[in-house]
């Protein structure tokens, strides 16, 4: 586990996600502990809002890749997190039966929507001022089933054309259920790299203006994270460590 962050101060909330990715042989245990881990996520100190999520193979939409599993968490401090890295036994088991694990403590300093009928955030201080420094970016929605294939189609251009976007780190697709990915988690270097595929990709604007138009999304949320710390390897390294070396 890290040493304490300086730049996060001990009573804010904080963001976390980590993923584990499982040998093939540990494939069903992984399938049971994403209903095991969930009374036990209830009743965890300081745990504000949390989310057991299933992994695409692609860096957004695609099929699901029965190997990795991802844990999005919300905390009322930063002490309340590591006393969960430190004394859980969901993280003990992570690390007992993960091939890989990687985890990124995140600063919320943007956000709009909710996810489950609840704002994860609620109570956090926006950010003031500018920040320049590496964002991550969380898009999640719940889709209309009526909408669904038409949002399919749509996306999957913009899918195929995000691996290798300059700016962009990481990206991994997230859902609550298998075969549905309806949540993006991304890395980028800084906020203008997001802001010029947001709004200066054509075709990725191109869907914001349908889900407006059409109505696809039941409910959305979108956030923007200040990136703490990260620790572990994600497909073989740490995407951030080159970034937050100095911070």
């Amino acid at each position: 586990m890290p040493e304490p962050y300086p730049n996060q101060p001990a009573n804010s909330i904080i963001a976390a996600l980590t993923l584990a990715r499982y040998p093939l042989r540990s494939i069903y245990c992984a399938l049971v502990r994403m209903g095991l881990d969930r009374p036990r996520l209830r009743h965890t100190p300081g745990l504000r809002f949390w989310k057991l999520l299933g992994c695409a193979r692609g860096p957004a939409l695609g099929p699901w890749d029965a190997r990795r599993y991802a844990l999005f968490t919300v905390w009322e401090s930063s002490a309340a997190l590591d006393a969960f890295e430190a004394r859980s036994p969901i993280m003990a088991t992570y690390r007992g039966a993960a091939e890989e694990i990687w985890t990124v403590r995140l600063a919320p300093l943007r956000w709009q929507g909710t996810w489950g009928g609840a704002d994860p955030f609620a109570g956090a201080p926006a950010a003031r001022g500018s920040y320049a420094g590496p964002l991550a970016i969380l898009t999640r929605a719940t889709i209309r089933l009526r909408h669904l294939a038409a949002f399919t189609r749509a996306a999957g251009p913009v899918t195929t054309r995000l691996p290798g976007r300059p700016g962009l780190i990481a990206s991994i697709g997230l859902g609550e259920a298998p075969l549905m990915f309806q949540a993006t988690f991304s890395l980028w270097v800084d906020l203008p790299e997001v802001q010029r595929f947001a709004y200066h990709e054509d075709e990725h604007a191109e869907v914001v203006r349908r889900t407006r138009a059409e109505g696809w999304y039941r409910e959305e949320l979108f956030a923007r994270f200040r990136p703490i710390a990260s620790y572990g390897a994600w497909d073989g390294a740490d995407p951030l460590a080159p970034y937050l070396r100095d911070k």
